[in-house]
């Protein structure tokens, strides 16, 4: 029994949103009572307590679209790298990265990964990887990495034809090979999809080989329209824009991911929505790839299940959370824009995408839910209450203030010491790792 308590619960509960001075019982994997400190406390006088110290207890943060191998990309400098334009990009450093990764390099950048991830408060991470110098096997080193670090992971691999069809067909194996794993699963902490890079390097043929290779309970994660390329390549060689291909080749659907969505049109936009097709939102990535700004709020607008994702390079929800806020505003010019529509992509979207491949009730704190929980070393300087709480994290809150992590019930982190790996040991072999692939890239 664990209780974290002596704080300002934010439950995201409508019916209850804001304790202010409450606490939060866990029991085994679940929330077992969230109330004031001192009810919670008399009913589980024996349980382990962790003292908030007066500042915010809240539901762990999901993120639905990451890069794990993105984590040894931070900092590197390739030779010759001089990008025009995302096709640059995209060869340029990350399919570089890709074909280079070992399957070592795979599971030790997902432990950086899962350890800065903890530290940002993240518990639930929704993958999208690529290593096409390792394929087979490379699902299996991040679920290890998973396992090991306590987070709970949807995970798939990137299909292309961007390196011939053996290898597409390679990747498509390693897909449903992982998939088939993954619903054997009974802890709740290990879900698959099937991944796809996007429809601009994979071919019919590709479609329907993974088509054929995937376990019907799950769907597609996909980027979409990321840039204009995507676009243009899709009318030109098959006369239709990008969601007609995808619905033709029956990719859309409730438990599928779309990643970006930033050149689609309102008729896209209805077939995302009939098919209750989810999607993500990835706004630093947006702007720093220079792909352009999505009709985000559009989408949010007409009822499509959108979330927030980082796309990988960082970690930080609330980091997606403040540049989302300001990026909408701006493209819109509407100072309005984003103030409902960000917090309810964050805290109760994310929530939703990820009720569709786990068990558990997530981003809620409340009797019956996973015991994912964060304190927040955040002391407010105006008047907290249940209508201005998102106001209170916009402009004051960073993941680095999270200092306790707890994810199914297992404390992960305390007073920012991680508490179930030794991450000197670890980031050590990261940094050896990551300098040695820096070392190989710039050999060639």
């Amino acid at each position: 029994m664990l209780i974290l308590g002596n704080g300002r619960v934010i439950t995201r509960d409508d019916a209850c949103p804001l304790i202010k001075n409450g606490a939060v019982a866990i029991d085994g994997t679940a929330i077992c009572k969230v109330g004031g400190d001192e009810e919670v406390r008399k009913a589980y006088p024996g349980a382990e307590y962790i003292d908030a110290a007066g500042g915010l207890i809240m539901p762990a943060f999901i993120n639905v679209h990451e890069h794990i191998y993105s984590s040894f990309a931070r900092g590197l400098s390739i030779r010759g790298y001089d990008p025009k334009g995302f096709l640059d990009i995209l060869d340029g450093m990350w399919w570089t990265i890709d074909r280079n990764l070992t399957l070592h390099d795979t599971y030790l950048s997902a432990m950086a990964t899962y350890i800065d991830s903890i530290k940002n408060g993240v518990t639930t991470v929704f993958d999208h990887h690529a290593s096409f110098g390792s394929i087979r096997g490379s699902l299996f080193e991040i679920e290890r990495a998973a396992k090991e670090t306590g987070v709970r992971s949807c995970l798939c691999y990137e299909i292309s034809d961007r390196d011939g069809m053996d290898k597409a067909r390679e990747s498509v194996m390693e897909n449903a090979e992982f998939i088939r794993h993954a619903l054997k699963d009974d802890t709740g902490m290990i879900a698959g999809m099937m991944g796809m890079h996007a429809q601009f390097t994979i071919s019919d043929e590709t479609f329907e080989f993974a088509a054929e290779n995937k376990p019907d309970e799950v769907g597609y994660h996909i980027h979409v329209a990321e840039g204009i390329e995507d676009l243009h390549h899709c009318l030109k060689h098959y006369g239709k824009r990008i969601v007609d291909r995808l619905m033709d080749h029956g990719i859309l659907g409730e438990k599928t991911l779309l990643g970006h969505c930033i050149y689609i049109n309102p008729h896209e936009m209805d077939l995302i929505r009939e098919t209750d097709t989810m999607v993500v939102h990835n706004p630093e990535s947006n702007m720093g790839n220079a792909c352009g700004c999505p009709p985000t709020m559009e989408l949010v607008h007409r009822g499509i299940l959108t979330g927030l994702g980082t796309d990988g390079y960082t970690h930080d929800m609330m980091e997606s959370f403040k540049v989302a806020n300001v990026l909408h505003k701006h493209h819109l010019c509407d100072p309005n824009a984003a103030w409902a529509e960000v917090p309810e992509m964050l805290f109760k979207n994310n929530a939703r995408i990820a009720g569709r491949y786990f068990p558990q009730e997530l981003g809620v704190l409340k009797e019956g839910a996973a015991g994912d929980v964060i304190i927040v070393d955040y002391d407010p300087l105006t008047p907290m209450n249940a209508g201005n709480i998102n106001g209170h994290l916009v402009f004051g809150v960073t993941g680095h203030d999270v200092v306790t992590t707890v994810a199914n019930g297992k404390v992960l982190m305390k007073d920012r010491q991680l508490t179930q790996i030794d991450e000197e040991k670890i980031m050590a072999d990261c940094r050896q790792a990551a300098a040695e692939l820096a070392d190989r890239i710039n050999s060639r």
